[in-house]
């Protein structure tokens, strides 16, 4: 198998050189570079073709969330896994919806950035639980007064024509606010949706 080639996009040179060490010394990754900004990742990216950028979130001048998008024109298939200190939910949202492909802490283990590598690479999202939940808990404040209390009876286990029929709604308009959810959460279906909605039923805040 060809290795995961890797372009690590941080501000701060002792981040770069740790990963770079971390990485480097792992069976199957290959880090091709190293740049300090936003700007000189979108150039190196074009001219190193990395499998994989591990990209900083917050940096001087463009930051990874502005990269992001010129990344993935000049390079559609390239993955990236974002690598940041911040678990604020304002950012995990905004960064998925650009192109992110993962969104890992700074306090993760040096065996929990390799595993978030690979698993990226090969195609999966991942999502630090942490960041994840604090993305949740923003995305809710967007709801509309209606979409939470579909949200609820997604919860309860209601059918679209139970909903409807409750709410004093069509089915129709139904479905528009579970397609609204979806996008909202950052969800990909109704399964999810109600996987979420029942966690969010047993939270004991609620």
């Amino acid at each position: 198998m060809n290795p995961i080639r890797v372009l690590i996009v941080d501000d701060h040179a002792v981040v770069r050189d740790g990963l770079s060490l971390l990485l480097q010394g792992a069976p199957g990754i290959d880090v091709v570079g190293t740049a300090s900004s936003g700007e000189e990742g979108i150039a190196r990216a074009r001219a190193l073709a990395p499998t994989l950028i591990l990209l900083d979130l917050i940096m001087p001048g463009m930051s990874g969330l502005e990269a992001l998008p010129p990344l993935k024109t000049a390079l559609p298939d390239v993955r990236v896994l974002m690598l940041t200190s911040y678990v604020d939910g304002d950012l995990v949202g905004p960064a998925v919806q650009a192109g992110a492909d993962g969104y890992l802490l700074k306090t993760a283990s040096g065996d929990e950035v390799l595993d978030a590598v690979r698993a990226v690479a090969s195609g999966r999202r991942i999502i630090d639980p942490e960041a994840d939940r604090a993305s949740r808990e923003s995305d809710l404040e967007d709801l509309s007064m209606r979409e939470r209390e579909v949200l609820h009876l997604v919860a309860e286990g209601y059918t679209n024509a139970e909903m409807a029929e409750r709410l004093s709604i069509t089915v129709r308009t139904v479905k528009a606010h579970v397609s609204s959810l979806l996008q909202k959460l950052h969800l990909s279906d109704r399964t999810g949706l109600a996987i979420y909605a029942l966690k969010r039923s047993r939270r004991p805040d609620r």
